[in-house]
């Protein structure tokens, strides 16, 4: 799978996306060879909540040119060099009026920032520090040929598979960010993986949305659509972002704090991982803040690794192809579906034989074969679900009792509804 994943990263890579535009077309498109979308155009001016789909943008060519005409920092080399959504502009300029619309990182002296204005008009370049510390006071030319439509639309994808329920299982993610590896491409990567493997399987208790819009207008809209519907049918949902490096697994939970995927996803981390970490809900981050607005409040996390504004090459040309690991993405897309079996398994038993402990030699239902520590966890989990299957108690909180892996719990909660100790 990684070597595909790198195939599929090659061609996105070097796209130009943002909140609208060709480049968002072109990245659905490519993807749509993974997973079955349903691409939508959704107007430019379309209102949502208190919101309003941007104009669309695309751009030709974005340059400055020194009085010899070599080319300072050129769009067609990096597209993080144009501030995203910039004006259309051509003229010559001075450098003290030129650095007026330079942007750089006086931190970090080799990196391109990547800045956006979406929702205010300008125009700008963003240029390493040691650029800009070398230009020379002379007279720049400049050209955007850039175009803002506002007769043009936002590009936004889904994909449904259905399962023997419509509760949903909900995996969103994002397609606004131009060339960046980690906060952007493995996101869209590793959903799309998962899609192709979800895909495979014959039987699926719930039915899974997938979603790809750009960052937060993307979201707000597809709530304005969806939001109600969500209320009624969704069980849990992610957010996929920052899901690429070789970083610790982070997992932020939701609004709620305890939903279905908070549970999950902290059952899973525990037994699964030696290092990770599980933070609060906060009001900032990523699409998961629309998506736990006080007035949906949805089972919404998100499983990251290394978290957005963590690591150092975050929002910058640092985080590129030498950032990531396809090893770590494949890792990713195996830890989501170990996260979606244990959702897939969780309900509620029930003890027919309350009283004391049934007699399980009897059944054979004690092992007599495998290694010390097989039996011991066959017998610890069989002692947990018989003593907690009460109705009250679900499969994810019998499991976090257990010193079993998850396949040990459903060998056993199999067997004992086989012999009728059990019942949903």
């Amino acid at each position: 799978m990684k070597k595909i994943i790198e195939q599929y990263f090659d061609r996105l890579f070097p796209i130009n996306r943002s909140l609208t535009g060709d480049g968002n077309r072109e990245t659905l498109k490519i993807l749509s060879e993974i997973v079955d979308l349903k691409i939508t155009e959704i107007p430019a001016g379309t209102k949502c909540f208190d919101w309003t789909v941007p104009p669309e943008w695309n751009v030709k060519e974005a340059w400055i040119k020194d009085s010899k005409g070599n080319f300072i920092v050129n769009f067609a080399d990096n597209n993080l060099h144009l501030l995203g959504y910039s004006t259309p502009f051509k003229g010559k300029l001075s450098l003290e009026e030129l650095k007026k619309h330079l942007y750089s990182l006086p931190e970090q002296l080799d990196i391109i920032p990547y800045l956006t204005s979406y929702y205010k008009e300008r125009w700008g370049f963003c240029l390493t520090h040691n650029q800009l510390s070398s230009l020379k006071n002379e007279t720049y030319e400049v050209c955007i040929d850039s175009q803002l439509k506002d007769n043009g639309s936002m590009t936004i994808g889904e994909a449904i598979i259905k399962g023997e329920t419509d509760k949903e299982i909900l995996l969103s993610t994002y397609i606004c960010h131009p060339s960046m590896a980690n906060n952007e491409l493995s996101g869209m990567l590793v959903s799309s993986f998962i899609f192709n493997e979800l895909k495979k399987q014959k039987k699926l208790k719930y039915t899974y949305r997938f979603v790809f819009v750009p960052e937060t207008i993307g979201s707000i809209y597809y709530l304005s659509q969806n939001g109600e519907h969500f209320k009624n049918k969704l069980k849990a949902g992610f957010v996929i972002t920052c899901i690429g490096d070789d970083g610790n697994f982070t997992y932020k939970k939701s609004r709620r704090g305890n939903s279905l995927p908070d549970r999950v996803v902290e059952t899973v981390l525990k037994k699964t991982e030696k290092d990770y970490s599980i933070i609060d809900f906060f009001p900032s981050g990523s699409d998961e803040r629309q998506y736990c607005s006080p007035g949906f409040n949805l089972p919404v996390g998100s499983l990251m690794r290394t978290m957005y504004g963590k690591y150092p090459e975050y929002h910058t040309s640092a985080d590129n192809k030498s950032f990531i690991s396809f090893e770590a993405m494949e890792k990713s897309v195996q830890k989501y579906l170990e996260i979606i079996k244990v959702i897939e398994n969780n309900d509620c038993y029930i003890n027919t034989m309350p009283y004391c402990e049934p007699q399980l030699g009897k059944r054979s239902l004690y092992p007599t074969l495998g290694s010390q520590k097989e039996s011991a966890d066959m017998v610890d989990a069989m002692m947990w679900v018989l003593n907690l299957a009460d109705g009250e108690n679900d499969l994810i909180d019998i499991w976090q009792k257990t010193n079993s892996d998850f396949e040990t719990v459903l060998e056993v909660v199999k067997k004992l509804v086989d012999n009728e100790l059990l019942r949903k």
